[in-house]
């Protein structure tokens, strides 16, 4: 119970007609009777207050939250009294979220709701917990604000952002898929499954055309090709505790999680299958699964990846994923790499290259960017500057060896992965090197 502003100003003016009576012994009596009246009414005000505060509550969640994306959450106050009842409402919400709707403040008719939605931004992933809700109810008098807790304690799923996907997903429906930056190229007859039969076109190969179809029908007849379908892509999702680098309004991690399903949803579309193995202080494994209805699979197996304070064992990693996995797969490795990296990182990725096609994908972190970007005006920037340079020359130097040995890699920052991925993705496909 917490006194409202009325009371302390009533009080306030008691204790001044107190300081009167001090000097004018003909006010004691004024001030006595005044003491007495205000602390009886403001008894008799608290014990309304809560007899007559009978409060229904009931908080609906969105089915899902997507990590930075804004959830609406829907409030219903009904006040079963028989007054008008003056509330303020602070929801119970997840630790880190942020929201500009709350605390509310509002007045409610006896026997009427009100309902309240507003805009939640969370911004982990895994489970998010909300607790009790908080509310306080003003006393028919307005003196006193009585404090009570509503509702129940509830948790929801928050997911990574997932929106890339859906665009893409729009796009593609209307063939504008290179309005993100994804671009198909067609190489005919490489490595492709026969689709069809269909009417010669211009500018198509003459080693498309199918003469013995084109003589039955008196016309030119072209092959269609089709990318191979039923192929293997495996995600090595690093969850050391170099993902924890925060790039932008998120840590370098959920970026790898948003490329990572923007492209699973461009490959179980092209009829592939998908699996993920985490590393690094999480020993995770999804086993290939494929058709569209799998995305919700894979949402489900990575909301509540969590990174973690350890090192990242690349050599552990690869063994591992050689033992699950023994089918050729196309395995695309998500880390951020370090010029430390080269002794333990080559060993490991020439081995998978024996078996598997093999691509890097490593974030280059903003800041360091900014680094090699900002004017050297003293001798701090100069240290930072230098400091960017040679570790960007060790990442490079890294890169270069990869590559040697037959390593596809991606070096780009957190914004441009997504496309780039999908585009190399495309890129292979077409060039039949799985």
């Amino acid at each position: 119970m917490i006194p409202d502003a009325r009371f302390l100003w009533l009080g306030i003016a008691w204790a001044v007609l107190g300081v009167i009576a001090a000097v004018d012994r003909g006010v004691v009596t004024a001030w006595w009777i005044a003491g007495g009246l205000l602390g009886f009414v403001a008894l008799v005000d608290l014990l309304w207050c809560r007899w007559s505060s009978r409060i229904e509550f009931t908080r609906r969640l969105p089915n899902r939250f997507a990590v930075g994306e804004a959830g609406t959450v829907s409030l219903r106050i009904r006040n079963e009294g028989r007054r008008r009842m003056e509330v303020q409402w602070f929801d119970g919400i997840p630790e880190g979220a942020t929201t500009e709707a709350l605390p509310w403040r509002g007045r409610i008719p006896a026997g009427k709701v009100a309902e309240v939605d507003y805009p939640l931004v969370l911004m982990e992933r895994g489970w998010a917990e909300f607790p009790l809700a908080h509310g306080r109810l003003r006393s028919p008098l307005g003196l006193w604000w009585w404090g009570k807790t509503f509702g129940s304690e509830e948790r929801i799923k928050v997911y990574p952002d997932y929106e890339p996907v859906l665009r893409f997903a729009l796009l593609a429906m209307d063939a504008r898929q290179e309005q993100m930056g994804i671009v198909r190229r067609s190489i005919a007859g490489h490595s492709r499954d026969f689709h069809q039969l269909r009417e010669y076109r211009e500018g198509d190969p003459l080693a498309q055309i199918d003469w013995k179809a084109s003589s039955r029908r008196m016309n030119l007849i072209s092959r269609e090709f089709q990318e191979q379908r039923n192929q293997t892509l495996v995600f090595l999702l690093d969850t050391g505790r170099r993902m924890r680098a925060i790039d932008g309004r998120l840590p370098q991690f959920d970026h790898c999680l948003n490329a990572l399903l923007l492209l699973s949803y461009i490959a179980l579309r092209q009829g592939d299958q998908v699996g993920v193995q985490a590393f690094g202080g999480a020993d995770r494994w999804l086993p290939p699964v494929k058709g569209g209805h799998s995305m919700p699979v894979l949402l489900n197996h990575l909301f509540d990846y969590q990174t973690s304070s350890e090192p990242s064992d690349f050599a552990a990693a690869a063994e591992r994923l050689q033992m699950r996995q023994r089918r050729r797969s196309m395995v695309v490795l998500m880390t951020n790499l370090r010029g430390e990296d080269a002794g333990d990182l080559v060993p490991a990725l020439r081995i998978l290259s024996a078996r598997h096609l093999v691509v890097l994908a490593s974030l280059r972190e903003k800041s360091l960017q900014e680094a090699r970007r900002n004017p050297v005006a003293d001798f701090d920037a100069a240290l930072r500057f230098a400091a960017a340079e040679y570790y960007d020359r060790e990442r490079s130097e890294v890169l270069a060896t990869l590559r040697s040995h037959g390593v596809i890699t991606l070096d780009v920052s957190a914004e441009e992965l997504p496309v780039a991925l999908a585009n190399r993705y495309l890129e292979i496909k077409a060039a039949g090197r799985l």
